[in-house]
């Protein structure tokens, strides 16, 4: 087969594969496509009850997502949004299935030690909310993740979710020397997304 051939090829094989997104445009990176295509795959699987253990996700895995990078990639937005959506729907079906297997007791028990974790967390003084990371290491600015989090202090008391949870799972803090500690901020907003999802 000529190389033109093969080229053409190619590109018709790669038209069938990687038309679930569209794709970067311009200088803009986007995830990589095969990434992207075997996670959902591995995502359909598991929604639809595949027996293979290495398919089983949850809903905090379609959460953890990532995907490498390159120009030319799948544009994240797209993705994003897509994964938001797949999560919630992964998140209904567990809470549904713990209400089916009179977990339902156990359920709110849970969801309501949460809040309570989650409140007490906001609750504490400005700059003190999370440990700050060390003298020459850097973590998210302080002030921003206050502000943010008086926000979401707010909504818990009024019960009004004037958030939505892809507010809070694409919030970006800038960094500062001495700012609180990543993984800490990352699990409490964690803690407030399971928490709007579970008191919809």
């Amino acid at each position: 087969m000529a190389d033109s051939q093969k080229a053409q090829t190619r590109a018709r094989e790669n038209e069938k594969v990687h038309t679930a997104f569209p794709f970067a445009t311009g200088s803009e990176p986007g995830y990589r496509p095969d990434q992207v295509d075997e996670f959902l795959d591995r995502a359909r699987s598991a929604y639809e009850g595949a027996p293979d253990p290495d398919s089983i996700l949850t809903s905090r895995d379609v959460r953890g997502a990532s995907f490498a990078v390159k120009r030319g990639g799948y544009a994240a937005r797209y993705v994003d949004a897509a994964l938001d959506r797949l999560e919630e729907v992964f998140f209904e079906r567990e809470r549904r299935a713990a209400l089916r297997s009179g977990e339902e007791d156990a359920w709110w028990e849970e969801t309501r030690a949460l809040l309570s974790e989650v409140r007490g967390r906001i609750g504490r003084p400005r700059g003190r909310k999370f440990r700050r990371r060390s003298l020459f290491a850097t973590g998210y600015r302080r002030s921003q993740v206050d502000a943010f989090l008086e926000r979401v202090g707010d909504m818990f008391e009024r019960r009004e979710l004037d958030l939505k949870p892809a507010d809070v799972r694409d919030v970006v803090f800038h960094s500062e020397r001495r700012g609180y500690d990543e993984d800490q901020v990352d699990a409490l907003l964690d803690a407030v997304v399971d928490l709007m999802l579970a008191t919809r």
